[in-house]
């Protein structure tokens, strides 16, 4: 970066100095060296001009609302002055004076300070010449050279400096110098610059998650107008219902395969443009007839069951362990507030513009978001040119990227117990949670005798628990991990809340009489839930980074198939018990779930 300074020195100065004294010099080289040019050039770099000693004196000064340096000595013919722009300067005098001999001082600098008798200025100074001097060799040096534009490319190093001890330089004295005529050569980058790459991912992530469920729950409220229209019985509308299933259970394996070999940007990407399009085809397929709608309910499946695997396995590339579970319990709050908002805003969709608009309208915002993903969205930090060393350094730890996997090794990934941990525990999660929100609004109806719209607007509710304390987990998990604690411990501890809360809340509804107490305890076991976000939904990228998208794909099926099953399950329940069983059932299972997660879990790497 190119610097300024000024220098004053009198011509007695001059040739008082050891230079102009010299016994070894003749009278005819020192009126040469008189009438020498004399310049300061500033470098970064090392030099082969010689060095000069040099006396002057430096105080701050200020000039057209820019600070200078300017010369306090006596004005003779061999004054120089430039301007140049100097954010702060100590006020404290800075002499580099010569007195016995050449002393090197060493500065903390980012410049080499000398004075040099070559012509040659290579960009960096024009010669000028100065009318009403008595001596017309003299040449005044103009700053004209080109400036980095950022401050981040300067480098802070160490230079000599030849000089006289009186008096040490202060560290002020280096400047950083922008363009004296550009203001803004020296601005900060814009916030947008300066926001970390890793979570514009995370950013977009959760975003693609908010319109995953949005396009998803959309189907339950429009189900209902469609079903008068097209006369279907109950029986059609479950077989509807559970179409969506077909599909994603068939790629959650799948998309983690994919994701790991491909990488996470390409997959999820994908499943967006996928399911987006089947979204819009809905209400084609509807008036079509009935197999195609489950053909096109099938295919929005296949496109959601790959957008957890992909995304897990982006997120164990750009995010460190130390903002692991806050940044993965933001994206699975996208999923909450997907549905709140699906919930919120397709009645009143349906009854401005007709069931049709919901699904026209949800599924458009995805070409939207494609649009922003392929701009912005890089599988790995190795493979995007905007993120800087440091960030990259920060998210690697001092490890190293490794390639996307090229085979998968089954039979080592299913010997291991911890993986069996999460496959075991994420059914024992899924099969609770998939009862809560899938039979709430009949318990609500039949047994605290809500009406149907104080029903649906409850079961927004949870969703709303879930998206805060999905959040608040994930700060607690971090903060945990950065004091210390073990990541195995963390993953343990957070773990267990998730389970035990819902085991604890359940326990207590079956005791509870008011319909108040009956939805608060609802709300708190979903609310306790969320902290598996940071616990079995953290660990997949703990135990195998590179096979992160596999493993969630492994342990979601189990979950899919606990949500199938328990959904089924529950329903020959109430027919033959109540629901004080339908409870237990699901306390037994959360319990089991503990067992087997304290015992087999682990936050260590065990699969390279």
């Amino acid at each position: 970066m190119a610097m300024g300074a000024v220098l004053s020195s009198s011509r007695a100065a001059f040739l008082a100095s050891p230079l102009s004294s010299s016994s070894s010099s003749s009278p005819g080289k020192q009126q040469q060296q008189q009438h020498d040019t004399m310049m300061i050039k500033y470098s970064s770099t090392s030099s082969p001009h010689t060095r000069w000693p040099v006396c002057s004196q430096l105080v701050a000064g200020h000039t057209n609302g820019r600070h200078v340096a300017r010369s306090t000595g006596k004005s003779t013919p061999h004054q120089f002055s430039a301007q140049i722009q100097q954010p702060q300067l100590n006020s404290t005098p800075m002499r580099l004076c010569n007195n016995a001999g050449l002393v090197k001082r060493r500065l903390l600098s980012r410049v080499e300070c000398f004075l040099s008798s070559d012509p040659v200025t290579s960009g960096w100074q024009k010669p000028k010449n100065l009318t009403g001097l008595d001596t017309a060799g003299v040449l005044q040096p103009e700053y004209r050279a080109p400036v980095r534009k950022q401050r981040g490319d300067c480098r802070a190093e160490q230079y000599e400096m030849t000089g006289a001890p009186m008096g040490d330089v202060p560290a002020e004295a280096a400047v950083l110098v922008g363009d004296a005529n550009n203001p803004e050569a020296i601005s900060s980058p814009a916030w947008w610059q300066q926001f970390p790459k890793r979570m514009t991912i995370v950013v977009l992530c959760f975003f693609s998650f908010l319109l995953c469920n949005m396009d998803r729950v959309n189907m339950s409220i429009a189900i209902l107008p469609m079903s008068a229209e097209f006369g279907w019985s109950p029986a059609t509308v479950g077989l509807i219902q559970s179409s969506f299933f077909w599909g994603y259970l068939l790629t959650q394996i799948l998309g983690g395969i994919w994701a790991d070999r491909f990488g996470g940007k390409v997959v999820l990407g994908f499943g967006v443009v996928w399911w987006s399009i089947a979204t819009i085809l809905t209400p084609f397929a509807a008036k079509l007839g009935l197999p195609f709608l489950l053909v096109v309910r099938a295919f929005m499946g296949i496109g959601e069951g790959v957008a957890m695997p992909a995304m897990n396995n982006i997120l164990s590339k750009w995010i460190p362990v130390s903002e692991r579970s806050r940044s993965l319990a933001l994206v699975y709050s996208g999923m909450y507030l997907g549905s709140v908002t699906g919930l919120a805003f397709s009645p009143f969709l349906i009854s401005k513009f007709g069931w049709p608009s919901v699904f026209y309208g949800f599924g458009s915002l995805g070409s939207i978001w494609f649009t922003l993903w392929q701009l912005k969205a890089r599988s790995s930090p190795n493979e995007d040119p905007e993120v800087t060393e440091d960030e990259k350094r920060h998210i690697l730890g001092g490890s190293t990227m490794k390639e996307p996997v090229s085979s998968i090794p089954w039979k080592l990934i299913l010997s291991k117990p911890a993986v069996w941990a999460l496959i075991v525990s994420h059914f024992c999660h899924n099969w609770g949670t998939f009862i809560l929100l899938t039979w709430m609004p009949t318990y609500y109806n039949q047994v605290l005798k809500f009406n149907l719209t104080e029903s649906g607007l409850l079961c927004v509710l949870p969703w709303l628990t879930m998206a805060v304390f999905a959040n608040v987990g994930g700060w607690i998990a971090d903060t945990l991990v950065a004091r210390g604690v073990s990541i195995t411990n963390v993953r343990k501890i957070m773990q267990s809340i998730g389970f035990l809360g819902p085991a604890l809340f359940l326990t207590l509804l079956s005791k509870v009489r008011t319909p108040a107490m009956a939805v608060l305890c609802m709300a708190c076991s979903q609310g306790s839930d969320a902290f598996s976000q940071s616990g079995l939904y953290s660990n997949h990228q703990d135990i195998g980074p590179r096979y992160a998208g596999v493993l969630l794909g492994l342990s979601n099926t189990a979950g899919v198939l606990a949500g199938v099953f328990g959904t089924a399950a529950t329903g020959y329940i109430l027919q033959k018990g109540s629901w004080d069983s339908v409870f237990q059932v699901a306390v037994l299972l959360y319990i089991v779930g503990t067992v087997v997660w304290n015992v087999f879990s682990t936050g260590e790497r065990i699969l390279e």
